[in-house]
């Protein structure tokens, strides 16, 4: 039996390499799409190679909104799921003292993605299947000093994920937010991340084709992070104001 295309937004970070591999060696055609996406042709002729699955790539600039219909409407094939990966951290001091830096990480982070989302969700809907997975971040579960920024735009896709999901119920379509942690990616690099709360990009992928498959809808990639982030949201606000986080 023939397995459904999968689609990956932001292609080229680790994350949605590692989702590639692990859902390519399941047998799932990929379409990896991805701003500069020729970049990416030796990871297509790796999993063709590899897995024996047709591999495509797709230009694909989350920030223009306006070419998101004619971008899923030139697809070979509607995706039966899509993992959607892209993200930008940016800097915190830069994004406090730079409104237009400011603006990218929020549209990156939220309204890109809620704009790609929402265009497959109607086509989703139509059908009548498909899983929709969109990768938060614990950062959106409460502010702090360090990256609220980056924090308040997760927040807000974090909520989109939640009402599209509650939308879509009992319509065919699922909706799965992944809540990664602490991850070992470029991103993260020179970081001194603690081991016990630091996945890598295959643990993630490994998470988010169970999740996909069993129909999970809120995940913690380390179930650890749910008492830390239940801890963290449990301190009083007079007090969270003075912590270094």
């Amino acid at each position: 039996m023939s397995k459904t295309p999968v689609l990956i937004l932001g292609a080229r970070s680790d994350i949605a390499r590692a989702c590639a591999r692990h859902f390519a060696a399941r047998g799932h055609p990929i379409q990896l799409a991805a701003r500069r996406s020729a970049a990416l042709g030796p990871d297509r002729d790796d999993l063709e190679l590899r897995h024996g699955v047709e591999v495509s790539l797709h230009e694909f600039d989350v920030l223009d909104l306006p070419a998101h219909a004619g971008f899923v409407d030139a697809l070979p094939a509607l995706p039966g799921t899509v993992i959607c990966a892209v993200g930008l951290m940016g800097d915190q001091a830069r994004s406090a003292a730079d409104p237009v830096a400011a603006a990218q990480v929020m549209r990156s982070n939220f309204e890109g993605p809620a704009s790609i989302l929402s265009v497959l969700a109607e086509r989703f809907e139509a059908r009548g299947s498909g899983v929709i997975v969109g990768i938060s971040s614990v950062a959106g579960l409460r502010g702090r000093a360090s990256n609220y920024v980056y924090g308040a735009s997760k927040a807000g896709f974090t909520a989109f994920l939640s009402g599209l999901r509650n939308r879509l119920a009992g319509r065919g379509v699922h909706v799965v937010t992944v809540l990664p942690g602490f991850v070992a990616t470029r991103m993260t690099e020179g970081m001194d991340l603690p081991p016990k709360l630091t996945a890598q990009p295959e643990e993630v992928a490994a998470a988010i084709w169970r999740a996909a498959e069993r129909r999970r809808d809120v995940i913690y990639v380390r179930p650890v992070w749910r008492a830390v982030m239940g801890i963290i949201g449990l301190v009083p606000e007079r007090l969270f104001k003075r912590m270094s986080l």
